[in-house]
Parts: C-alpha cells; sequence; structure tokens
C-alpha cells in the first residue's frame, strides 16, 4: 500500500480507502462490518469514510462501535464525516444544510455517533445555494481552530464554487477547503480529468474519489444484464436497478465485454482492473472502496499490485475501448 498526500496537506492517506455508503446498515451490521474494516486496515489502509446522511445516522454508528473495539490507535487512522442532508427522517430546516448551526450541530452528533474526539477529514457534501459560502467557509474554519475537525472539504462541488470557497477563506484569513470527494471511474471522467484540472496544481486540491466501480456496474456482473440475488434485485434498491437499467445500453454492454477480456487477458478481474485504472491517476489522493463481505475487501486490495500491469500502452487500450476521454486541449 502507498501512501500520498491528500492535495497540498502534509496528511498521508492510504491509496485504497474503505467506506460505508449503501452498506452499513442495509447490508452490513457490527460484525460483518468489523470484518470488513479490519481486513481493510490489516491491508494497509488509514482512512474511513461516512456520512451523516447514510443510512441516517446508523452507518455512523456500526463504524463507530467498529472503531471502539478495535484496539488501534488513534493516531493510525483517519476518519471522515460530511454534513448536508441531515441524520434523521424527513429534517427540518434547521437539521440539514451548510448553516453555521447545522455545520456546528452535524459534527458533534457525528464525533458521537463515530466515537470519536475529532473528525479527520469533515465535507460538505453537497453545495448550499441557500447559505452564503463566508458563513459555511467561516463554519469550518471554527471547528479546525476548536480541534474538532482537522480538514475540511467538499464532495460534488463545481470548480467555481470550490473556488469562490478558496477565495473568500484567503481574504478573510480563513481555512480553504483541503480535498474534494467527487465520483470518479472508467465512465464519469469529465469533471474529474477536465472541470477540475487546474485546481490540482493551483490551489493543492486533495482527491478522496468515491464509486470507483460505478455502484458496481464495472465490476462485470451487469456485462449481461442485470442478474438474479445482485444488489439492484434486493429491496430497498430500487434506485440502483432503475440506474443500472438504464447505463446498459447496447454500446455500454459492448465496452464493458471488452474491458472483462482484457482484465482476463492481463490475469485480473474487471472490479481490480476498474479500481486500479483509477489509482493511476496522480490526482487522486486515495479510491474509497467498498464492499458488502469481506472477500470484496481482499478483492478490491488486489488493484494495489494490479496497476503495475497498467501500462501506458494498456491504458491506452482502454481509453479506446471506453472513447469518453476528455479533450484537454486550450480552448
Amino acid at each position: 500500500m502507498e501512501f500520498n498526500r491528500l492535495g497540498g496537506s502534509g496528511l498521508k492517506v492510504s491509496e485504497l480507502s474503505f467506506g460505508s455508503w449503501v452498506t452499513f446498515s442495509a447490508q452490513l451490521q457490527v460484525d460483518n462490518a468489523k470484518e470488513c474494516m479490519h481486513a481493510a486496515y490489516d491491508a494497509g489502509v488509514n482512512f474511513f469514510d461516512n456520512a451523516e446522511v447514510y443510512a441516517k445516522g446508523e452507518s455512523e454508528k456500526i463504524m463507530g462501535k467498529v472503531l471502539a473495539d478495535s484496539g488501534w490507535r488513534r493516531d493510525s487512522y483517519i476518519v471522515s464525516s460530511k454534513v448536508f442532508g441531515g441524520a434523521v427522517p424527513d429534517p427540518k430546516p434547521t437539521q440539514r444544510g451548510l448553516s453555521r448551526k447545522h455545520v456546528f450541530e452535524a459534527c458533534h452528533q457525528a464525533m458521537e455517533r463515530l466515537q470519536v474526539d475529532y473528525l479527520d477529514l469533515y465535507f460538505c457534501h453537497r453545495p448550499d445555494p441557500e447559505v452564503p459560502i463566508e458563513e459555511t467557509v467561516f463554519a469550518m474554519t471554527e471547528l479546525i481552530r476548536q480541534g474538532k475537525v482537522l480538514y475540511w472539504g467538499t464532495s460534488e462541488w463545481s470548480a467555481q464554487e470550490i473556488m469562490q470557497a478558496y477565495s473568500v477563506a484567503r481574504q478573510y484569513n480563513m481555512i480553504p477547503p483541503t480535498m474534494e470527494q467527487p465520483q470518479y471511474n472508467l465512465m464519469w471522467r469529465e469533471r474529474f480529468e477536465k472541470e477540475y484540472a487546474r485546481l490540482y496544481s493551483e490551489i493543492g486540491l486533495g482527491t478522496t474519489i468515491w464509486s470507483p466501480l460505478g455502484s458496481g456496474f464495472l465490476t462485470g456482473k451487469y456485462n449481461d444484464g442485470i442478474p438474479e440475488g445482485s444488489r439492484a434485485t434486493l429491496p430497498g434498491y430500487e434506485w440502483l436497478k432503475e440506474m443500472m437499467e438504464k447505463r446498459l445500453t447496447p454500446e455500454n454492454k459492448e465496452k464493458l465485454q471488452k474491458l472483462g477480456a482484457l482484465a482476463k487477458e492481463l490475469g485480473m478481474t474487471q472490479s481490480t482492473l476498474a479500481i486500479a485504472w483509477c489509482l493511476k491517476n496522480p490526482n487522486v489522493s486515495t479510491v474509497i472502496t467498498g464492499a458488502s463481505r469481506v472477500e470484496q475487501v481482499h478483492e478490491n486490495m488486489k488493484a494495489v499490485e494490479a496497476k503495475k500491469k497498467l501500462t501506458d500502452d494498456v491504458m491506452q487500450r482502454i481509453d479506446e475501448i471506453m472513447g469518453n476521454k476528455p479533450d484537454l486541449s486550450p480552448v
């Protein structure tokens, strides 16, 4: 496992990390979550990602229980939360968003659920057009100065919104965002590779990318349609089934089958290929992986070694298969 600086900060984060979205509470309870988290930690993972909205706080409670019982030194791992959607069903206006009140209270509630004294990383889960950016930047700055948060960042913000937060922080002697958590994978590249391109060098933006497998789309299990017994067929995952059905166009099926053939040629699974491809981008600080069983954790960790097989020629073949490499030439 290699460790990368989180953008321009001095924090070293494992190139692969572990997140709880869609699995904790819905598929994993404490015992299974413990097995998966321990497997990831033993493989060198030091970053565990969460959010207030995941299972309405239950995901953080499960992760907190595992962390509290793990015996791991607090200075050996990084844990995050995200604020925006709220942790209660049908949140009232003060229980969601990026107001100073909710940012402050959500931070304390996340620390309680995660059973930690501070959050290493704290993300604004989405932009909030109803709150002045100055208010949110000030709230994050105060939490950092109080020692309750070490680094703050954004998730799925536009480059313009990130730069606005950065500029406000510099103008008023506050602390700017350190990292962004965007979706990035073989199917969705435009924002990460093109829209954010200048932010990596200009402001030292770090990235904790999510969905390297496109919610399972790039694993290979959907190459021939939605199989019975897959997550997309489970109760409560109707949204995933609908999303997969839209993505499974004849063109995309052909791409997936070609990716699968290339992965087999390289001696790896299609999942490993997809994660390793993300690791090859130097602007990726860490790739957040997920799992519903421990075998998937072990499989995901193989990407660390697999990336060595992704030579320039192989990367070019992948680009030719996908046909979606962003045009980065000057306008």
